[in-house]
């Protein structure tokens, strides 16, 4: 009796951690699918917008349980290490109606505030109008927001001699 008991716990154990590996397969299966495109190229640009919501529909599964599968997992691709949460972000319309990502925004940021003049670095408002001249037509607000996540100080600090 006692041994049959370990044997069915043994049993149920393995088959626990069966399920946890398949979701964890399809799950990112799906973001995979999802982001074909960043996959084959790694340009960040190239990351669709995607909410936990899109993945669940895709799985069949519930959005916390995605939640759960995509918390403190890594992927290792061709282009670096990332964190599974990364791949999801908000979406924002351009002037042409078209959806794109956050991060695609986030990078185009990056870039611009990499290639600007160190000694007269691009104010919130400058690089605003960088962005709505592109067809991202975003407030200055927002664009600050994005300057902090991404770790980089306000123009007077970026300035050098």
């Amino acid at each position: 009796m006692f041994i049959r008991q370990k044997i069915d716990s043994a049993k149920w154990f393995i088959d626990a951690i069966k399920q946890r590996q398949n979701t964890l397969y399809v799950t990112m299966d799906a973001i995979m699918q999802y982001q074909f495109e960043y996959f084959l190229t790694g340009d960040e640009t190239k990351l669709r917008p995607m909410i936990l919501k899109d993945i669940a529909e895709i799985v069949g599964l519930d959005i916390s349980t995605i939640s759960r599968v995509a918390n403190s997992k890594y992927v290792q691709t061709p282009y670096g290490t990332f964190l599974l949460k990364s791949f999801f972000s908000e979406s924002m319309q351009t002037d042409s109606g078209e959806e794109v990502s956050t991060r695609e925004i986030k990078k185009i940021l990056s870039d611009c505030i990499e290639a600007e003049e160190k000694g007269k670095p691009l104010t919130d408002e400058q690089l605003t109008d960088i962005l709505k001249d592109k067809g991202y037509n975003i407030a200055r607000r927002t664009v600050a927001k994005y300057r902090e996540q991404l770790n980089i100080p306000v123009a007077r600090l970026r300035k050098e001699l």
